[in-house]
């Protein structure tokens, strides 16, 4: 298909931009769709390895519009493509430093400083994995962190969950819906989770759980097959076939290159107070995983990315 430029670029390739994108999962290339759709040049600067969580994945089931599922990278490479058709300039390189203090604000990725009208941040968050031998290597194939998106894979089938907070015990219950047993994994001997969902679990047939217990290997030919497990009390170790295991031990916004200069709680989620998508600075907008604390769907953030888009919109207007 033919390229629609609706956003032409700055003569200058440093800028300023109308806006910058930092980062480039859904959210970052859905905001870029509209942005460019909405005549603002838009640089979106989406960091060495680009894409996102989605690139981890393989199937992707749950993304509207593809009824027979499609592979997570090539989602991420068709968002790509699509915002590039519409005049998004795109550079896979990582940002290095911000400043917002001063207007246009300069963002400094691939030693070189581009200047910004606006900032639209869509860094996303890293699942907190276990360090544990085989976990990593194990990823989209039976290791999962998101019962939500994965659990419908696991039909009748035996998994695991790790953590101890409201998250695994949602992620248990999710995944009760499909699988045949549901053994939640838990370090310590009493849950941090709040009461209601404790009890939730704790009065469903299908889950067990394994208390004091840590997870020390996770093995398998090509897909998880068992875990090995020690008891931390007791030093005793044993295995657990499973189908999947699903890691529900936190999550980490990739905010740090902003800390100082914009608001985020104690977690590091950056806070968003004007309309939808607004931070504590004027001009500098938010969306995805980044803010997202609860929910963590590909969909969400990218709904989030056109709200964001939308009001840097209408920000560019007011601010000329």
């Amino acid at each position: 298909m033919e390229p629609q430029i609706f956003a032409a670029k700055p003569a200058d390739p440093k800028g300023p931009w109308d806006t910058i994108i930092i980062g480039s999962g859904p959210a970052g290339f859905s905001a870029a769709i509209y942005t460019t759709r909405g005549a603002a040049s838009t640089l979106i600067l989406g960091g060495e390895v680009w894409g996102g969580q989605l690139m981890l994945t393989t199937t992707v089931d749950n993304f509207p519009g593809f009824p027979n599922g499609i592979q997570g990278p090539k989602l991420m490479e068709d968002m790509r493509a699509q915002a590039e058709r519409f005049g998004a300039e795109f550079k896979a390189v990582g940002v290095e430093a911000v400043d917002l203090s001063k207007k246009p604000f300069e963002v400094t990725a691939g030693g070189v400083t581009y200047l910004a009208r606006s900032i639209i941040i869509t860094t996303g968050a890293q699942t907190t994995w276990l360090d544990v031998p085989g976990v990593k290597e194990l990823i989209g194939k039976g290791v999962s962190s998101c019962a939500p998106c994965d659990a419908p894979f696991f039909k009748d089938r035996k998994v695991a969950v790790v953590g101890g907070g409201d998250s695994a015990m949602e992620e248990a219950s999710v995944l009760t819906k499909y699988a045949s047993e549901v053994t939640i994994i838990h370090r310590r001997e009493e849950f941090r989770a709040s009461v209601a969902m404790q009890e939730k679990v704790k009065s469903d047939p299908k889950i067990k759980i394994l208390w004091n217990t840590e997870v020390s290997e996770a093995t398998g030919n090509g897909k998880l097959e068992k875990l090995v497990l020690k008891n931390n009390k007791t030093g005793e170790t044993s295995e657990l076939a499973v189908d999947g295991l699903f890691v529900a031990i936190g999550h980490k916004p990739a905010s740090d290159i902003f800390a100082g200069q914009i608001e985020t709680d104690e977690k590091g989620y950056v806070e968003h107070s004007m309309g939808h998508c607004g931070t504590s600075v004027k001009g500098v907008f938010v969306a995805g995983d980044v803010i997202d604390k609860k929910f963590k769907q590909a969909v969400v953030a990218a709904g989030m990315g056109c709200m964001a888009a939308m009001e840097v919109l209408g920000y560019l207007e007011e601010d000329k």
